[in-house]
């Protein structure tokens, strides 16, 4: 092993410890790394830094960037046992990011995919179930899709109606109340689960046709195939509503009961970012701009008030 392909190593190691999760890093780093060696580079250079973020040419500039990004972090880490290192500045590789826009589901479209769900064909009559619990949870609770993937039984207090949400962004943890509504259709599930898989540990709450954790990839499919059973979704669009989407639409919708009640948003913000799991309130705060809903109802508000004013 190099001293570079040591030094990623102990610099992941580091990182992941504080709590990052770091998914891409590790295979950009080692391919660059080798990148190095290949062009009997013995440190970090710029010239090489953008020539490998840029070798596919068929990938977007924000691709290339965001390679790069990955490579200064590793940079500055490694300047400190080589000062040979060269640190690629800020800008080098430029691109517009462009957040997607979220895909505010209405209620009679949330109950028609449940009810898709329930109705989808599967030779394991668990499965219609588990879709089920899964999208409800996801449009009820602003949860992730792999907090809630992840979920394992012993995270449900049912006495208290709570989830815990463990090791979620770095690393933190947090409870997410539910409505006993909700807790009713998990606890109906479980019972299910387990009348299935009688004397069977289970590893996560929500289980496969093998009483397994649930796959992301598989579960974008099932996904998209029944937003298109419903029509959301035109048939051969690659582009449209995502699972993502439902916890944007928990908090836009949050963000709407307290603006038409006349509460202080600035005030309660901080709670929702709480329960969405936010490191910051800037991170809720995107939500403020992302529908003209909100914006139509925070302008409300303030003209209220400042009719009360003058």
């Amino acid at each position: 092993m190099t001293p570079l392909h040591q030094a990623v190593k102990d610099y992941l190691a580091l990182r992941r410890s504080l709590g990052f999760k770091l998914k891409e890093y590790g295979e950009c780093l080692r391919e660059f790394v080798s990148f190095l060696k290949e062009n009997g580079a013995s440190h970090i250079t710029n010239k090489l830094a953008v020539e490998y973020a840029t070798q596919r040419q068929d990938e977007k500039s924000v691709s290339w960037a965001r390679r790069l990004i990955i490579i200064r972090g590793f940079a500055r880490y490694r300047i400190g046992a080589d000062p040979r290192t060269e640190i690629p500045p800020v800008g080098l590789l430029r691109f517009r990011s462009r957040r997607a826009r979220p895909y505010l589901y209405s209620e009679n479209e949330i109950r028609r995919l449940l009810e898709a769900a329930l109705k989808m064909e599967s030779p394991h009559k668990l499965q219609p179930r588990t879709y089920y619990c899964l999208f409800g949870l996801l449009a009820v609770s602003g949860l992730r899709v792999g907090e809630a993937i992840n979920l394992q039984p012993q995270d449900v207090d049912w006495s208290e109606g709570v989830l815990t949400i463990r090791g979620a962004k770095f690393g933190k943890s947090r409870l997410v109340p539910l409505h006993p509504s909700t807790l009713a259709v998990l606890l109906d599930y479980a019972k299910r689960r387990d009348q299935i898989f009688a004397g069977r540990p289970m590893s996560t709450f929500l289980v496969t046709s093998h009483g397994t954790k649930l796959e992301k990839t598989n579960l974008s499919r099932i996904f998209r195939e029944l937003s298109r059973q419903i029509t959301i979704r035109k048939p051969g669009v690659r582009h449209g509503p995502r699972l993502h989407d439902f916890r944007h639409r928990f908090a836009i919708e949050t963000l709407l009961r307290w603006y038409r009640s006349g509460e202080q948003v600035s005030r309660r913000m901080p709670v929702l970012s709480t329960y969405l799991g936010h490191v910051n309130v800037s991170g809720t705060y995107w939500y403020l701009g992302s529908t003209p809903e909100l914006i139509a109802a925070a302008s409300t508000l303030i003209e209220t008030r400042w009719k009360g004013v003058v």
